[in-house]
Formats: structure tokens, C-alpha cells, sequence
């Protein structure tokens, strides 16, 4: 077996170990919630990464009979993928107390059986590939089972239970936003344009396909927050009424923000016995805002209401990638072996002079509507759904988060989300025009 087929192999076992880690705090009962139609249960996750290579991988290599003693299982844990079939509504997967938390262990072992096997076997390209892929896919499962079931347990009123047991370390001062500034022209945008030291593709030469191809756009001088905003900016925001004032709101997010009543970013609550303290859920429980840490868990209306607010605005996903090009992807990604991790952004740290918080802590909300590039083409067949179909009405996140799984981001990632969602971990950097 070659080095890279070894690879991965250990790729493979560590990803599908990693999720079992991450639900394993859960009890059956969390693990069935779904508290909102964006939310799928913890139990949908670990089927659907399963059915994943299920249905791609052995599936495609003609070994389906190892994997669907239960057909219905194809049926329950599609998610979107139309060219395969007949699947279960989104919305009611909370529905589906059957098969039960067991049922999916013992699926999940009976694929990693089979998966493995087929890894030993004589090296295919293109099962090789389809496996890779499928790693990284159940890698974004891994943060969305995370962010889901934050969701699930804020439901619960009574006592805000944790996912995990970590005490907040207040944060220090991260200082006043500084400005990074970057000359514009006619710059590469996109994979293998102009990579990054240990390359544009990171683990095992993989990148998603809408991350490309390669192409030319035009920027202006422009700068950058070096920091991301913090909640006592969102805190003073608040103050100056930002979200009573519509002159600062795009129309889509001023009717969304009346119609659902916003008020804070999700999971912000004020302290009913000092309405000027507000506590926030985490995954580690109900706590006092932080008016250092970073703001998260805003939508792009209210990141852009914000920036406008601010005599600022956000930066285009071009920008963003232009100023941390050739930069290494380091920051907060998710640690979940350590006992002291929060699961949360961390604060920026003293001011350095140059961008700080790039990578990890919370996905940044760009300006830049979620579209191909200049060439880009779906690839054939149900893989080619992965991304393609979601380029319209959806706006672009850079950067990573704090329960983004490492290794999984780089400068040329491209996240997506609809612009009114909330429940993941969405920051916000500021941008202008340098010519101020």
C-alpha cells in the first residue's frame, strides 16, 4: 500500500472516530431533537455520513449488498441528492425515532467494515477520490452536528444544560479595531492561482470544486478590520438602537428582523434580575456576554446593518482572499480532546499591526453573493449536486470557526449560508474603501 493510500486509510478512521467522539456526550434523547427545520438531529448526522459512503463508495463499486440489509436507510438519509432517489422531508427528521441510536452504531460499523476492506484492496483512483471527498464531507457534518445540537439544547428553559463542562476564562482586551491596508488591481482569485506555502490543496491534495477555477478580478485599494467585531462593539450597537433604526438595514433584513423579533445575536438572553447584563447559551452552558470575545451567531443582515452603522462595510470574499494569500491557516478550530476548550470564538489577543483572527473563531460574512466563478462546471452525475445547486440566494462566509474540524480550511474555502440564518458560527470583520 502506498504512502498516500495509507493516508488515506488513517484519514478515514480518524474522521469517522471523530464524530462518534463528538455525539458520544449525548444522550439518546439529545440526539433526536430537531428543533427547527435548519437543525437536523445528532442521530441524522451519523446515519447520513454513513449513507454518504454507502451510496458513493461501495455503492458505486458494486459492494452495495454489504451495506443495505436495511434499504430503507437509503431512503431516510439522502439529504438533497435527487439523481438518487425518493428521500425524507428536511424538516421532519426529527420524526424518525426508528432506527434508533443503536441501530445506527451498528450501521456505522458495518460501512467502516466494508470501507475498509474495499481501502485494502488494490488502489482505485476513483474510489480513492470519492472516499476523500466523503471525509471532508463528514468533517462539515461534524461542525453542523455541533452547531445543531447548540441549538437543541438552548430549547430547553429550565436549566440550559451543556455539552460540555468548561469554565469561561474572561477574555482581555483586544484593543481598539486597527486598519490593514492592501492595494487593489488586477489580482487571481481561486484554486492553484498563486498557493499558499503548503498549497492551495491542503490534506491529500483535495479542495472543493466550487473553490475554482482560477480567474482574474479586479479590487480597489481597500483595508481591513485587523480583528473581528467584539461583543461590546455588538453590545454598543444595541445601545445606539441598531436594531430600531431601519436607515441601517438592507429591506430583506429589516422585515426578516421585525417579523422574528430580533433583538441580540441567537442565544444572547437578558438577565431578567439586571436587564442590562445579558447572558449568552453556549455549548458549555449559560454565561455573561463576554464584551471582549467576538460576536457570533448574527445573520449577514445584521453583520451589514452593523458595518453600516459603523461608517464601514463588509468585505467582498475577493478581498478577503487577496489579503490572506500566501498566510498559514492558523487559529481557534475545534480541539475537542482538550479539557479547557470552549467551544466558542476566543479573543483576538493584543493588537500585532496586521490581520489577526483570519482563520478559526467564527466564519466572517462577505459582501460577495454565493456564485460560480468565471468556467466553473458541476461535475457529472449526484456528486455534481454537492455545491452547484446552491449557488443562488446565498451568501459567502470566509474563514473557519471554532468548531470547524482542523485542517478543513484554507484561504480559498468558500462557506455558504442564506443570509437571514443565525445558528452558526457567523462573525463579522469590518472593510472600507482605503481611499478614505
Amino acid at each position: 500500500m502506498s504512502d498516500a493510500h495509507e493516508s488515506l486509510t488513517k484519514r478515514f478512521t480518524d474522521v469517522r472516530s471523530r464524530t462518534e467522539r463528538l455525539a458520544a456526550p449525548l444522550s439518546a434523547e439529545d440526539q433526536m431533537v430537531q428543533s427547527m427545520p435548519d437543525v437536523s438531529p445528532t442521530k441524522w448526522h451519523r446515519a447520513h455520513t454513513t449513507w454518504f459512503f454507502a451510496e458513493f463508495v461501495l455503492g458505486a463499486d458494486g459492494t452495495s449488498e454489504r451495506v443495505w440489509d436495511r434499504p430503507e436507510y437509503r431512503f431516510l438519509y439522502n439529504s438533497y441528492y435527487e439523481a438518487v432517489g425518493a428521500r425524507h422531508p428536511r424538516p421532519n427528521r426529527g420524526l424518525v425515532t426508528r432506527p434508533s441510536n443503536a441501530e445506527i452504531a451498528e450501521y456505522r460499523e458495518h460501512v467502516d467494515k466494508a470501507m475498509l476492506e474495499l481501502l485494502a484492496a488494490q488502489p482505485d483512483e476513483r474510489i480513492d477520490a470519492t472516499t476523500l471527498l466523503g471525509t471532508h464531507h463528514e468533517e462539515q457534518h461534524q461542525e453542523l452536528l455541533l452547531i445543531d445540537v447548540k441549538h437543541v439544547l438552548s430549547m430547553n428553559p429550565a436549566v440550559g444544560p451543556a455539552y460540555a463542562d468548561v469554565v469561561h476564562d474572561p477574555a482581555t482586551d483586544p484593543g481598539q479595531i486597527g486598519w490593514v491596508e492592501f492595494s487593489g488591481g488586477n489580482v487571481d482569485i481561486g484554486l492553484d492561482c498563486a498557493p499558499a506555502p503548503d498549497g492551495a490543496r491542503r490534506a491529500l491534495g483535495f479542495a472543493y470544486d466550487n473553490e475554482g477555477p482560477c480567474h482574474e478580478v479586479r479590487l480597489y485599494d481597500y483595508a481591513l478590520a485587523d480583528r473581528l467585531v467584539t461583543a461590546g462593539e455588538w453590545l454598543a450597537f444595541i445601545d445606539d438602537g441598531g436594531y430600531k433604526r431601519p436607515e441601517l438595514w438592507l429591506s430583506d433584513g429589516w422585515h426578516r428582523a421585525q417579523d422574528e423579533q430580533w433583538d441580540a445575536p441567537l442565544y444572547w438572553r437578558r438577565n431578567p434580575d439586571d436587564p442590562t447584563n445579558w447572558w449568552m447559551h453556549t455549548l458549555t452552558g449559560l454565561r455573561t456576554v463576554d464584551p471582549h470575545e467576538p460576536v457570533c451567531h448574527v445573520s449577514y443582515y445584521e453583520a451589514d446593518a452593523f458595518a453600516t452603522w459603523a461608517d464601514a462595510r463588509l468585505p467582498s470574499e475577493f478581498e478577503w482572499e487577496h489579503a490572506t494569500r500566501g498566510r498559514e491557516v492558523d487559529g481557534v478550530f475545534l480541539d475537542e480532546r482538550s479539557s479547557d476548550f470552549e467551544f466558542h470564538p476566543s479573543p483576538a489577543g493584543p493588537p500585532t499591526g496586521d490581520l489577526r483572527q483570519l482563520f478559526g473563531d467564527a466564519w466572517e460574512w462577505t459582501s460577495s453573493a454565493y456564485q460560480p466563478y468565471p468556467g466553473f462546471r458541476a461535475p457529472p452525475g449526484a456528486i455534481g449536486e454537492y455545491n452547484g445547486k446552491f449557488m443562488s440566494g446565498q451568501q459567502v462566509l470566509r474563514g473557519g470557526g471554532a468548531l470547524t474540524p482542523p485542517g478543513h480550511a484554507r484561504a480559498t474555502y468558500r462557506n455558504f449560508f442564506h443570509p437571514h440564518t443565525r445558528w452558526h458560527l457567523g462573525g463579522v470583520r469590518l472593510a472600507t474603501d482605503r481611499v478614505r
